[in-house]
């Protein structure tokens, strides 16, 4: 497998998941400016819609929304527990997290990102942001991770968006049960491996 990533991107949730499932991958830079990528690829002739992340499997398929991604991670992998088993309650309850962060939180920053946005719209949306992390850390209180006591998809998922706060000025620091939540996803060896990897790289 080989996985198609940008650093600072929603790319290091699915190489997060990758270390934690200790498969055999490669991965290749991308630089979303020219759509190059570090071999010299044009990387909208491997993912279309021009963004990452994108995970190239051994017989060539392409996956390239991250939350299909790191399911399919976890689902080559299910002694690692990174997902429930499909078909349970549970598993319908790690989709309902990762629609949550993708609709209500990766959306919301993705926006700040944006040079274009108005300053007022900006200062709405990290409004409405502050809403969610305040849920996210209502749900959270009490737990090790999203899904209790296990480390699953939804929190590389999460630690990575809400790694978007510092940058963007919103201060994580309000809601002592995600700062604390987030520590603990940082300190896991796989996540310092996949940030490492990135960091060298850029």
């Amino acid at each position: 497998m080989k996985l198609f990533y940008s650093p600072g991107t929603c790319a290091l949730s699915p190489h997060i998941v990758l270390c934690e499932a200790g498969l055999d991958f490669e991965t290749e830079r991308v630089d979303l400016g020219s759509k190059k990528t570090a071999t010299g690829l044009d990387y909208n002739t491997i993912n279309a819609k021009g963004y990452v992340p994108a995970l190239v499997l051994d017989d060539g398929q392409v996956l390239n929304e991250g939350p299909v991604i790191v399911q399919y991670i976890a689902d080559r992998v299910p002694d690692k527990k990174l997902a429930p088993a499909p078909a349970t309650i549970d598993r319908l309850r790690l989709h309902e997290w990762l629609c949550f962060i993708s609709a209500e939180l990766h959306k919301g920053f993705g926006t700040l990102f944006n040079p274009k946005a108005p300053e007022e719209w900006k200062t709405v949306v990290k409004e409405n942001l502050g809403k969610r992390i305040a849920y996210v850390a209502q749900q959270i209180e009490g737990k090790q991770y999203l899904m209790g006591e296990t480390f699953s998809v939804a929190d590389a998922y999460l630690f990575t968006i809400l790694g978007w706060a510092k940058p963007m000025h919103i201060d994580l620091s309000r809601w002592p049960a995600v700062t604390d939540y987030m520590q603990r996803v940082a300190a896991r060896p796989a996540v310092q491996t996949a940030m490492a990897a990135e960091a060298a790289k850029a």
